[in-house]
């Protein structure tokens, strides 16, 4: 991916549009987090309905948690071992940030940093959010290329970027909501990153 790759999609982000892009896991669904009539898009190209909550991704860390102040050090201190990487991490919002994001639980925020890999590493010069979601129809599989997108969904987006052949397997989703407090935490989804990984940091604090 190349440096006009990454002004496209941020120009395209800020504009309102709908972008097909690649991650460190699958190909996905990217807008900006607080336009409605743009995350009203996304849901109807992907035939998903409004109700499911969607990720926020930050391309960077630091923007991350600077736009998350009211993190708890022991949260903020595993984010920063855990991210980027791939994961998704549900956190607490209490000030419902994003809350496009968030479908019907304004409470809790769901968190992308990806880390990139050498052939998309490009992205992390993105410096908005993004509203994300897997780039596939609701309830179909993830996908791994850019041709295994489906034909509506491609026509569909306002842009679309080939980062060749990905992972394919989606974020694990982590949920850390009461990680502050007592330390719990909950896998509530396998996926790319490992288990044991985590409850080697986790565990820690």
């Amino acid at each position: 991916m190349t440096s006009d790759d990454v002004t496209n999609f941020a120009r395209c982000i800020g504009a309102g549009g709908v972008a097909v892009f690649p991650t460190d896991t699958v190909y996905g669904l990217a807008c900006s987090p607080d336009d409605e009539a743009a995350v009203g898009r996304l849901y109807e190209v992907k035939r998903r309905t409004p109700d499911k909550p969607a990720a926020v991704m930050f391309f960077a860390l630091e923007p991350a948690l600077a736009a998350l102040p009211e993190l708890g050090a022991r949260t903020r201190a595993a984010l920063l071992e855990l991210l980027p990487g791939a994961l998704t991490v549900l956190l607490p919002n209490p000030h419902g940030r994003f809350a496009l994001a968030c479908g019907p639980d304004p409470g809790t925020l769901g968190l992308r940093v990806p880390s990139l890999p050498p052939p998309i590493a490009a992205l992390g010069a993105v410096g908005v959010p993004a509203l994300q979601s897997s780039a596939n129809l609701a309830g179909g599989a993830d996908a791994r290329t850019l041709g295994a997108v489906d034909p509506s969904i491609r026509d569909g987006a306002d842009l679309v970027l080939d980062g060749g052949e990905l992972g394919g397997i989606a974020s694990t989703v982590v949920d850390l909501r009461e990680f502050e407090d007592g330390g719990r935490w909950a896998v509530l989804r396998e996926g790319a990153a490992d288990r044991r990984a985590l409850a080697r940091v986790l565990d820690h604090y």
